[in-house]
């Protein structure tokens, strides 16, 4: 018979989620701790006097007197392959009104992040679906990068778009939901399901109503659910919406624990308790089985500002940011990232060498069209030379392909040939109504044409000669099947306009 340590407790004080006990003589950080009734906590501080406890699952009403027990046991979550396609919460209970989940695995909450050794070069695409953070802010699996920016700007739609763009593509994705209201969490299961995401996705939930405990364990609990499928060499997206919820359940926590607030009122620690988590994600070494571990934490700005505490603090500990705009969302462009204060310090070394060629100077160019836009509103309009009426088309063609629908991701091959019509300036007799169009036509028209082109460019990610030669000609039909159709459109105008006079 194994021998288990034990030790006793008497609760002293009850503050909210936070349990002061004491009777505890050996502590560690993330103990599990048992109450009568299935009350469980973990330990979140100590000192000589007396042991901190946050209370985590709650079955009964605890008072002052009551006894707790504490074995060597961290505190662990349930983790394994049925999570696939469930919403549950940071327990590993299921609200999704299905069958029970049945535990056979068990992984610690406060995992630790792989070494420098145990890691490799971030090297392969995260492809996102997302014309522009495709072209201009590729990201790599993983990488950690960073989606911050106003309410109701479309942060959690990229999350999103990027978790539906993975589909047959044998990556695992995970939707941390961190202080939301029921009803957005209900957009996106529902969107999920309709589009087929729960095939390969699970949703970790710890909603606004939950205890402040639930939702400061909830990014945990995914890491580690995400943690067991790339201990099998698996690939792992994981989307947290939002760290903002996160750090306010922190910094309650940390004030019922009478630690000394500092800046915007949040603990000293909240740098380290990001970080630590942050540095969960990697790409890892073959040794280890050579998975990855992708993170895309999204944080809320008050008014644009981008110097807040834990804005500033996770924009310093993440690859890049992803920076969405009030005033490009005002004005009709979306998703509204802006280019010039977003960055992904991977760079293109993650692209597919056909992207890379095409979206070279993309960046350049998209923001000098954004920046003559702003001296031609300020400055009377005169003659322009050719050069900068050619540079004008071209930044205008350029925003109109950038611009996306939400759930509405597309993949990669379809990018490539959206942006090659652009780069060989095969597209610049079109006007903007025709460019509009071309977007949603040109995938169709080409698999009609050149479908072996497609497949290929899809097998090596490569713009051969034969790709190349095969995409211009599909242009310059295409093109021409345009101009015919304006002719013929301005004929039936021209007709019409004649019988109405007679």
């Amino acid at each position: 018979m194994a021998i288990q340590y034990k030790e006793h407790g008497v609760v002293t004080k009850i503050k909210g989620c936070i349990v002061a006990l004491v009777g505890l003589d050996n502590c560690i950080n993330g103990q599990l701790v048992r109450f009568g009734y299935g009350t469980e906590g973990v330990i979140i501080g100590f000192d000589e006097e007396e042991t901190q406890i946050l209370l985590v699952k709650e079955k009964g009403s605890l008072k002052t007197g009551d006894k707790a027990t504490m074995t060597l046991e961290p505190f662990n979550t349930p983790v394994g392959e049925n999570f696939i396609g469930r919403v549950v919460n940071v327990l590993g209970e299921p609200l999704d009104n299905l069958e029970p989940l049945i535990h056979k695995e068990y992984y610690p909450i406060f995992g630790k992040s792989p070494s420098v050794l145990e890691r490799e070069i971030v090297k392969d695409t995260v492809e996102t679906g997302i014309k522009i953070l495709d072209t201009m802010i590729p990201i790599g699996r993983g990488q950690r990068q960073l989606i911050l920016g106003d309410k109701m700007t479309g942060k959690t739609a990229v999350g999103t778009d990027i978790i539906l763009n993975q589909k047959g593509k044998d990556v695992k994705c995970i939707y941390c939901c961190i202080g939301k209201g029921k009803a957005a969490l209900d957009r996106v299961v529902s969107l999920f399901k309709e589009r087929g995401a729960f095939e390969y996705t699970t949703i970790v939930a710890a909603m606004a109503g939950t205890s402040p405990g639930q939702q400061y364990l909830a990014p945990y609990i995914s890491c580690s659910i995400g943690e067991y499928f790339v201990h099998r060499g698996g690939n792992v997206i994981v989307v947290f919406d939002d760290f903002t919820k996160h750090a306010w359940a922190y910094r309650e926590i940390s004030l019922l624990l009478d630690r000394p607030p500092g800046r915007e009122s949040y603990p000293g620690d909240i740098f380290y308790l990001h970080s630590r988590m942050i540095e969960r994600a990697a790409k890892y070494s073959k040794e280890l089985g050579g998975g990855s571990m992708t993170f895309f934490p999204i944080i809320e700005l008050l008014e644009g500002d981008l110097t807040g505490y834990v804005s500033t603090n996770l924009v310093s500990m993440t690859d890049g940011q992803i920076y969405l705009s009030t005033a490009l969302f005002g004005e009709g462009f979306k998703p509204a990232i802006d280019i010039g204060l977003s960055v992904s310090r991977i760079g293109s070394k993650v692209q597919w060498k056909a992207m890379k060629k095409l979206s070279k100077s993309l960046r350049l160019e998209y923001l000098q069209f954004r920046e003559m836009l702003k001296i031609s509103r300020l400055k009377a309009s005169g003659a322009k030379s050719e050069e900068a009426v050619e540079q004008q088309k071209g930044g205008e063609i350029l925003s109109e392909l950038l611009k996306q629908g939400k759930d509405a991701p597309i993949n990669m091959v379809e990018e490539v040939l959206l942006f090659f019509g652009l780069a060989k300036k095969l597209v610049y007799d079109l006007d903007n109504e025709q460019i509009k169009k071309m977007k949603t036509e040109i995938y169709d028209y080409a698999k009609e044409r050149c479908q072996e082109a497609l497949d290929k460019l899809d097998e090596t990610h490569d713009l051969t000669d034969d790709i190349e030669e095969a995409f211009t000609k599909v242009y310059k039909e295409y093109v021409k099947k345009c101009e015919r159709e304006k002719i013929e459109q301005e004929k039936a105008l021209a007709a019409q306009a004649a019988n109405s006079e007679e």
